[in-house]
């Protein structure tokens, strides 16, 4: 177990948008929205307004009908991201991407040439701020989990250092909503029982907090709880999945929408997977209903593969399935993770080889692509559309 506080967590503050408003300086200063039908981000001034991430559209306009709507420009927030990440590579060599806009830093073995972790982090932040035009809230800790929970309760735009000496006091009267993985659902069953701060859940024994939340929750939860995270920053992990969603707002849309949507960001995970040279087994569909309960399915197939029009068929006959609810409940998000990730070139080819139309269709597709860009060329079915807007794919930053 570490001995003193040299985990950095650090995360970009609003991060969507911020970009909007670091691009737009007549933005700066007044509650901006990104998305449409559905808030996909929110600035500090329309956060404290009561508009949340994944609201709908019309509830956000109601709550504050000045704000400003703006489109999401996923390529401007990926080059941001860059940027950053950039500096966090410069600060230091052990850097754990967790998604576009937060990472954890291991700065333990730099006090010699660069000073204490409080110190590294605070040029971290002034580098970002200077360079990026971005505002980044820091938190340092002994282990990842504090320094995550010391980020949060930081922003926006601070720096909070959590000394092992008073982790305790720190943690334990938090709510317990603070503890990495607990969510809306576990929140609710844990208030139920009437705890509500982390240091009523540490009171528990691990039995009782197994058999009231289940195992692995009650034990991950509990671990947390007593402070007990000895997860080092690992800057070898590679993303065991990749995924994008759509979000779809709460008007109905027919089918055949439904489908287009479904393709494009099939379409765009599979050119993923190509250029990484990967394949994958397994597809996975999520679904958020019109009452915000969350549903997921999921198949693996028997061999890997990179082709759009194998995922594609696998991510319609789930979607296919879940038809009944969706009539009943209505849809407000699709998404598709593509997991068990695999090299190309690890995998030991079937005889024979099958050389098929598709196959080198997705692969003139791809170069097409990427000589005039990924709108030069699209399906058939999608002219005349709405492109529409899907949340990144994250970059790989491991």
């Amino acid at each position: 177990m570490r001995g003193e506080a040299t985990v950095l967590h650090a995360d970009l503050d609003a991060f969507y948008a911020s970009v909007e408003q670091r691009d737009a300086p007549a933005l700066r200063g007044r509650p901006v929205i990104v998305g449409g039908g559905l808030v996909l981000a929110a600035s500090y001034e329309a956060k404290a307004r009561g508009i949340r991430t994944a609201m709908g559209g019309r509830q956000a306009r109601e709550l504050c009908p000045e704000a400003i709507v703006v489109p999401p420009r996923m390529e401007a927030y990926s080059a941001a991201s860059r940027d950053v990440f950039a500096i966090f590579r410069d600060t230091t060599p052990l850097v754990e991407g967790l998604s576009i806009d937060e990472a954890f830093l291991e700065v333990g073995g730099l006090r010699r040439i660069a000073g204490t972790p409080e110190q590294v982090a605070a040029r971290l932040r002034e580098r970002v701020k200077i360079e990026v035009g971005l505002a980044i809230s820091v938190g340092v800790a002994r282990t990842k989990f504090l320094a995550k929970v010391a980020s949060a309760v930081s922003k926006p735009d601070g720096l909070l250092v959590v000394e092992p000496d008073r982790e305790q006091e720190f943690l334990l009267p938090l709510p317990v909503e603070r503890l990495w993985g607990v969510g809306r659902v576990t929140a609710e069953k844990l208030h139920r029982l009437g705890i509500t701060t982390v240091g009523q859940l540490a009171e528990l024994e691990s039995a009782t907090a197994e058999r009231l939340l289940g195992k692995a929750t009650g034990a991950h939860l509990h671990a947390l709880a007593r402070l007990r995270d000895q997860r080092p920053v690992d800057t070898a992990r590679r993303r065991s999945s990749i995924g994008s969603q759509r979000a779809l707002g709460s008007r109905p849309r027919p089918p055949e929408e439904l489908d287009l949507i479904l393709t494009q960001i099939v379409d765009r995970l599979a050119r993923r997977l190509r250029d990484g040279d990967r394949v994958c087994r397994t597809v996975v569909l999520r679904l958020r209903y019109g009452d915000f309960s969350k549903a997921t399915r999921s198949r693996t197939v028997g061999t890997a593969s990179d082709r759009t029009s194998v995922l594609l068929g696998v991510a319609r006959e789930l979607f296919a399935a879940a038809q009944p609810e969706i009539s009943g409940r209505g849809l407000t998000l699709i998404g598709i993770s593509l997991g068990q990730l695999a090299r190309a070139d690890s995998l030991t080819p079937e005889l024979p080889i099958d050389w098929n139309d598709s196959a080198r269709l997705d692969t003139v597709l791809d170069a097409v692509r990427d000589r005039f860009g990924t709108t030069s060329v699209a399906r058939a079915a999608h002219l005349d559309r709405d492109p529409g807007w899907s949340s990144p794919i994250l970059p790989e930053h491991e």
